[in-house]
């Protein structure tokens, strides 16, 4: 392994810093489209392919679980509070931008749950990016499925939160278990010190002398 875990920077703070602009971007354009735009009302971007329309939904995409909105709250809560617990394991600058974009959609979204009517923990999220053959979504959204897209590549890459690759990860567990050979801060393998020989003689029992006397003495 290439260094010891222990020598790289945590990346705590590079995933804070990317959860704090996914969610402001989100905060931001949310309040934009409440601003500017009327529930149901949609504005072509880019013809039919890119418009923004202003929805309010208290489900998921394709208002799905739309009457069990406290649902989607512990979900977002159960996401926040499990990115938060693993980041102490994080090192890995690649994955500290796939879970900064993720905590930072979830926490958007959830804010939304708490905070905007209908009711507190039964909110709607608004929703205004509208695309063809998709529900309407947000920006709190692209930031959880661009979030989660990065960590899949990621893992199929086999690299880990401390930022090591599968392989090195195997290498310094076998080490620390003695079933490979430690590897120095370079990479190379450390040569383990030679067994000792042992005297093929030194286990063989020595003659009895008394055996031999008896013997002796006893031919005339």
């Amino acid at each position: 392994m290439n260094g010891s875990v222990a020598s790289r920077p945590r990346r705590f703070v590079l995933l804070l810093i990317v959860a704090a602009l996914a969610l402001a971007a989100d905060y931001a354009t949310k309040e934009i489209a409440l601003d500017r735009f009327v529930p149901g009302e949609s504005v072509e971007v880019v013809g039919d392919l890119l418009k923004f329309t202003l929805v309010f939904n208290t489900g998921a995409a394709f208002s799905i679980g739309s009457g069990v909105p406290w649902v989607f709250f512990l979900i977002a809560s159960g996401v926040v509070g499990y990115i938060l617990f693993m980041a102490r394991k994080l090192y890995s600058v690649g994955w500290a931008v796939a879970l900064g974009l993720i905590l930072g959609g979830a926490t958007g979204n959830l804010i939304d749950r708490v905070m905007r009517p209908p009711a507190p923990l039964h909110g709607a999220v608004v929703d205004w990016i509208q695309i063809p053959n998709w529900p309407v979504f947000n920006l709190a959204d692209s930031g959880i499925v661009v979030g989660g897209a990065l960590a899949i590549v990621l893992a199929f890459k086999g690299i880990n939160l401390d930022g090591t690759v599968e392989a090195e990860g195997t290498a310094a567990q076998g080490a620390r278990t003695g079933t490979a050979a430690p590897r120095t801060a370079g990479g190379e393998d450390r040569e383990q010190p030679a067994a000792p020989v042992r005297d093929q003689h030194e286990d063989r029992p020595e003659p009895e002398g008394d055996a031999e006397e008896d013997t002796g003495g006893g031919r005339q």
